[in-house]
Parts: C-alpha cells; structure tokens; sequence
C-alpha cells in the first residue's frame, strides 16, 4: 500500500498543476485580447481626430508653435470687425476735440442719411496727443500723452450699429509729447538739443524701432477696441523747418526711401492679424517727385491695403501740371495728381482713396469744387474719396452716392 498511496497524490497534483496552467493561458488571453482592443480604440479615435484636423494643430500649440489662425482668433472675437470696408468708401475726419463733444458723433452718424459711410477718428493726432487712454501702452499715459476724449469701444460700437465703417489716424513720427518726454527718441540737432519744425513741433526719430512700436502699440489698442483700419498719418521724414541742421541719433545705415518702406511692412505684421486694413496718407506729389521725405508710393504700397494721397488743390504751386493756378481747377488738379499714383501703384494690392479738399484756402471753396474733386476720383477709379475739413465741417451734399454705383 505504500506504493499506490504515494503515486496517487503525485497525479493529482500534476492535475492541479495542468488545471492551473490552462487558467493561466485563458487569463493570458484575455490580457492580449484587450490590449489589442484597446489599442484599435486608440487608433480609431486618433484617425477621426486628424481628419477632423486637430492633430499636427494641437501637437504645435502644446510645443509652442500655434499656428496663425489659433493665433487671430485668440486675438479678435469673430464680430469684432462687422463692418466690411465699403464697396466705394465716403468719408469724413473727425478730430478728438470734437469727438468730445456731447452728442457731436451723432452728428456726424447722421450724415449716413446723406451718404457718408466711413469715419477717420484721431487715434493720436499733429500734437501727439492719443485719444485715449490704452491701457495696453502705458507709455502714453506715462509721458501724459493719453487723455479720455472718447471711448474706443463705445464708438466703434456706435459706430458699426449704423453701418458704418471706422479708421482710426495715428500722426506718426510728428509728435511732441514724445519728443519732449522722451528726448532720446527724438530728433536732434547739431547741438544736441531736440529739432523742432516751423510750428514748434518737435518729431521723433523715424530711425528708431522704439518710436515705431510705440505707434503700432497704439493701432493695436484702437484695433482691439474695434476699429476697422489703421491708417498711419505723417509717416515720412520731416518736410518743413530747418532740415538742414537736422541729427538723428543712433545708427542709421537703410536710406529715407526704404525706412519709410520698412516701418509700414513692420506696422502690417503686427495689425493684419488683428482683422484690421493698414494704410497710409501721403502727399499728392510723391507720386511724380522724390520729396526728400521718404515717401515713394510705388514701394510703400507692397505693404498696405490702401493709399490715401492728399491731392488738396490748394497745395499746388502754380504751374504744376502746366496748370496756372491749379487750385482755380480743383477737378483737373485732382485728375492729374490721381493719374500719377495709379501710374505708381500699378500692379499693387493697394487701394486708391484720395483725401479732397472741402475747405478754403486761397479762395472760397463751393459744393461745386467739391463736387469736381470727387468726379476725378470716381474718373480716375479709385475706391472712394475722404473729405478733409479741420474744424470738421463738411458740404451739404457732397457725401451722395454715385449715380452709377
């Protein structure tokens, strides 16, 4: 009995020891199984989620590469820029001074009735005094540049609510309060001392980057603040007082004629993913003579979305255009001086919207000669017109719409 009692407890635990392994292999299994489960699940998910297109998206913003449409949109809410630019822009400046006015902007609102469809309101104007107080640039508060005239937002939203569509000026390197608070960002004399034009006003150096993103820094407020285009006034070298015992500090190797170039190409990467249109002013003659200020409009125009020369007929000198009195002709003015830029801006993205003449300077000014400089600009193609008038007083009539359009 000795022998069968030990062989019997030996089978039974190599049983125990079979039954054992099969649970194990089962379990093995199931392990196998589920992973291959779970990684199916994986891949599927990740498949819907590239073609959905937030793969290589969402692997770029985590290493800190987000792409430019996560950028703008992170920047600018979809109904911030409502007003589209409009298929012929008609136009009015309106000062600071007078958008502080009670009630003064609903005056001007209400010349939609008549026809206006665009506002230029000063962001920063010739006294290099900002409309404003952005909190997002603290320099112009520091040097007491800023001031409450009105509120961005607000009339942006009053703006839009009629329709209408708001560019904001920014006088660029003329400005004063810079200048005279921040004197090495100015432009010096032989002397050292800080330059200043016929009317006393001193400018800063168009030279110096600083200068610069100041100015963009304040199209970047009035552009989250709502406004549709920043349109860059004063942007060129100075062309009035004693130029010749001007200084600018600090290296400059790149010539006039590309700095000017070169600012506005900088001043368009910053706002164009803002959802804002760029441009500049210009004088009407830069078109056909190299000023000595910098501005070339064939080179500036690769860089923003419209041109706004500044054809006042009164501007002109006797016999230009071969015209004895150029600003009796108003409508003849205009055409000659828009027939330059078109010359200039031939090829180019940029717009043609001149800036007309509604005030008197050398003799009276009528509807009549209004009227004239806006049939030259309709004639010429340009993509509308904006009337300028300082003291913000515009002609009865002259904001129609064309017959035509």
């Amino acid at each position: 009995m000795e022998n069968g009692e030990s062989i019997q407890p030996d089978l039974e635990e190599r049983r125990r020891r079979r039954r054992e392994e099969k649970r194990k292999r089962i379990r093995r299994r199931r392990i196998v199984a589920l992973a291959v489960l779970a990684a199916l699940l994986a891949l599927i998910t990740l498949t819907g989620f590239v073609l959905a297109g937030g793969g290589p998206k969402h692997a770029g913003a985590q290493k800190g590469t987000t792409t430019a449409t996560t950028t703008k949109k992170r920047a600018v809410p979809a109904n911030l820029h409502p007003v589209k630019v409009p298929k012929e822009i008609r136009g009015v400046h309106v000062t600071m001074a007078l958008a502080s006015l009670k009630g003064k902007m609903r005056e001007y609102y209400a010349l939609r009735r008549q026809g206006l469809n665009t506002i230029e309101l000063d962001v920063k104007d010739e006294n290099g005094e900002v409309g404003f107080v952005p909190s997002a640039v603290p320099l112009a508060k520091a040097i007491g540049a800023a001031h409450a005239y009105y509120k961005p937002r607000v009339v942006a939203r009053q703006a839009h609510r009629r329709g209408l569509y708001l560019i904001g000026r920014i006088v660029t390197f003329e400005d004063p309060f810079l200048s005279e608070k921040r004197p090495g960002l100015a432009i010096r004399t032989a002397d050292g001392s800080i330059w200043r034009n016929n009317s006393g006003l001193g400018w800063t150096n168009p030279y110096d980057r600083r200068v610069w993103n100041y100015n963009v820094s304040l199209g970047e407020a009035a552009a989250r603040a709502g406004f549709d285009e920043i349109q860059f006034d004063y942007v060129r070298f100075p062309s009035d007082g004693d130029v010749s015992i001007i200084r600018y500090p600090g290296k400059h190797a790149q010539l006039m004629g590309w700095t000017i170039p070169a600012f506005v190409q900088y001043a368009g990467k910053r706002l164009h993913p803002l959802g804002v249109r760029v441009s500049v002013d210009m004088f009407g003659l830069a078109a056909s003579h190299d000023l000595g200020i910098g501005q070339f409009p064939s080179r500036i125009s690769r860089y923003v979305d419209a041109v706004y020369p500044m054809v006042y007929p009164s501007h002109y000198n006797p016999g230009e255009y071969n015209l004895n009195d150029p600003n009796a002709v108003p409508g003849t003015t205009v055409a000659y001086s828009l027939a330059d830029y078109e010359k200039a801006l031939l090829g180019r993205k940029a717009e043609l919207v001149p800036w007309l003449q509604d005030f008197s300077l050398g003799r009276t000014y009528t509807l009549s000669d209004v009227r004239d400089q806006i049939a030259a600009a309709r004639q010429a193609s340009a993509r509308g017109f904006m009337l300028w008038n300082a003291e913000g007083v515009y002609s009865d009539g002259a904001l129609a719409a064309s017959s035509t359009g």
